[in-house]
Order: C-alpha cells, then structure tokens, then sequence
C-alpha cells in the first residue's frame, strides 16, 4: 500500500505545483486543465483554464493535486506535508524555499527528537513540516 497527499487548491494549482517541482527538486509528469479533458464541455468557462489533475514526482514520493470547484474548496487544515531529510543542509534548503512568502510557524531549528526541524505554511496555503532525523 501507498499513500500520496492530495492537495486541493482554489485556482493556484498550477502556480502551486511548479513552484513545488522548483523549490522540492522534482517533476511534473502530468498536469491537465478542466478545458483540457474530456469533460470540457461540461466544465463552466471560468473553471476550463483551472488544473483537474496534477502529478509531481520527487524520488519515490508523490504529490497530487487540483482546483477544486469553488462549492467543494475547503482551506487545509488539520494535517501537515511532512517531509523526512537524512541531510540537514538540504532540509534547511527546502524549508526555506517553501517558506519564501508563507508563514513560519516553528523555526528550523534542534529539537529532542531531531536534528533540525520546522513547520511552516507556504505562500499556497499548504501546510508543511520538515524533519531532519539525528545521524544513526
């Protein structure tokens, strides 16, 4: 079994998404817009340039996501992407990256369980921790 994040979004999906191929290192390996599907015709005019479906790849991890239609968008909360790091250059790298415009909420820093960890909401409205592990 699998589990991958599902981001919903209320028309930055697209900004979302290379924005997190950039900062994260990874690829978008598909990406289509209700106007590009074949439910174009049913899709409103104003939601066919909003992303259906978005998947980037980052290594073995996998982050999803779309535009939700406007009467099923809710705001996230309740969870965190979290990301584990056996290099603290590279998670320090990342959690500034996805902090640029957000909002920190716990600064990277030593914790009793890590060597280097962080919460922050990026500039989308996404939740993330970053979580650097202490060396084995």
């Amino acid at each position: 079994m699998q589990s991958n994040t599902y981001l919903n979004f209320n028309g930055d999906c697209q900004a979302a998404f290379k924005f997190y191929e950039q900062c994260l290192g990874g690829k978008i390996i598909a990406m289509m817009s209700y106007g590009e599907s074949p439910m174009a015709e049913q899709a409103p005019p104003e939601q066919r340039d909003r992303i259906m479906h978005v998947h980037l790849t980052v290594g073995d991890m996998v982050l999803m996501g779309a535009d939700f239609p406007p009467e099923f968008f809710e705001k996230p909360q309740g969870f965190n992407v979290n990301l584990q790091f056996d290099n603290v250059e590279e998670g320090e790298r990342i959690f500034n990256a996805l902090a640029g415009n957000g909002t920190v909420k716990m600064p990277f820093q030593e914790t009793f369980w890590a060597t280097r960890w962080g919460m922050l909401v990026d500039k989308f409205g996404t939740p993330w921790m970053i979580n650097c592990n202490p060396p084995a």
